[in-house]
């Protein structure tokens, strides 16, 4: 029997996120590390994960016309191709700053976990696939399988610690995310006419799109680009032992999204995104005070567990508050202005480690993310959501 075609998009998608989030596991890691090789300083790298996130955010509001237009499938494709021309460029780059356009081009993911045009427009695909009841649990296990994927990205810089052959798998994998996509169906959905606010319309959006941007710009202070660059800077870890703490952060992220399906059927999805996320900010601030290597690690290893309980609650809430024609411009809009506001704060973070000091980004990202939990649950505690 042949699966329906809303079953075999979710598995087109979970399979593209694979692979995708596979490459992206190392890219995160060897990026800094293979700038910092070709010359750059602090500054420097943190103005190339802005340049990143500021490629990532240009992408995501690029690909709001072609979803409007021809739909998703066209629009992840062409995604897809431009991932190709990156990894191209990798390759054949021996500039420091065509490596970052290539990043740019490429939306290297620099965080622990995936942001920008992909994920904006794959969660409406599993969105629309899957029953209002098992949302969350879809949801969670399509964000499951990212870090799971990066988790494996990560350490493959223990077995191939060399930046060449990796950007070939990068380029292998991009290939065949373009011809996963090639086989993705494509629904249309009715939209008011007319629309051409450059503001969404919807005051949910809005407001959503304001706070997820506030914690967007905290989260840019503690990417995993420059955690890796201060563990490496401030206590010396090197290429190989970095893919090894990253795999087990990608792990101990994962398995907090296990949880948060569960938490969210019993305490609700406001009270689980907020409540999990605040008990990880304050274990975030910790590191910055940790007295070694050793320390530092198993304190970010141990926030990597309570980390990610926000994301699909907080993804399954926003589809959750919108009209369903509304969710490809909720998610298209909250995602843009995260990776707007998460790439000004790497270069104010490279400033801050030079001349506060290495640790505090630490403290300025784990202060903000806690002013930003406090915020969106006093917001929206009382907001009704829809059923389907």
């Amino acid at each position: 029997m042949e699966p329906s075609s809303d079953t075999r998009d979710v598995r087109i998608v979970f399979a593209s996120k694979t692979v995708r989030t596979f490459c992206y596991g190392f890219l995160g890691v060897l990026l800094p590390i293979h700038l910092s090789e070709l010359g750059m300083d602090a500054v420097g790298v943190g103005l190339s994960v802005t340049l990143t996130l500021v490629g990532s955010a240009l992408l995501t509001w690029g690909v709001r016309r072609p979803v409007e237009r021809w739909g998703s499938r066209a629009a992840l494709l062409g995604l897809s191709a431009l991932s190709v021309a990156a990894a191209l460029l990798f390759l054949l780059a021996r500039d420091p700053w065509l490596v970052v356009v290539a990043a740019m081009l490429g939306n290297v993911a620099v965080g622990t976990g995936e942001t920008g045009p992909f994920l904006s427009v794959e969660q409406v695909v599993v969105t629309r696939a899957t029953a209002a009841e098992r949302r969350t649990q879809a949801l969670s296990l399509y964000i499951f399988v990212g870090y799971g994927a990066g988790a494996l990205g990560s350490s493959a810089i223990r077995v191939i610690p060399a930046a060449r052959p990796l950007f070939w798998i990068f380029l292998a994998g991009a290939a065949l995310q373009l011809l996963l996509f090639t086989r993705l169906g494509e629904r249309k959905i009715a939209r008011p006419p007319g629309r051409k606010r450059f503001l969404p319309e919807s005051p949910v959006i809005r407001r959503m799109a304001l706070l997820f941007s506030l914690d967007s710009f905290a989260g840019g202070f503690i990417t995993q680009s420059l955690v890796a660059y201060y563990l490496h800077a401030r206590f010396g870890l090197d290429l190989g032992t970095l893919g090894v703490v990253f795999f087990f952060a990608q792990i101990f992220a994962a398995v907090s999204l296990l949880i948060a399906a569960r938490l969210a059927g019993r305490f609700g999805l406001l009270n689980t995104m907020v409540f999990s996320h605040l008990a990880s900010n304050v274990v975030l601030i910790a590191v910055a005070f940790a007295p070694s290597g050793a320390w530092a690690v198993a304190i970010y290893l141990a926030r990597q567990l309570l980390s990610q309980m926000d994301v699909p609650t907080r993804q399954a809430y926003l589809m959750a508050v919108v009209e369903d024609h509304e969710r490809d411009e909720a998610a298209i809009s909250t995602t843009l202005a995260r990776t707007v506001t998460q790439a000004i704060s790497p270069t104010l973070t490279g400033w801050v480690m030079s001349t506060v000091a290495l640790s505090a980004p630490f403290v300025l990202g784990g202060g903000l993310k806690i002013v930003y939990d406090i915020s969106i649950w006093l917001m929206f505690r009382k907001t009704p959501v829809k059923s389907t």
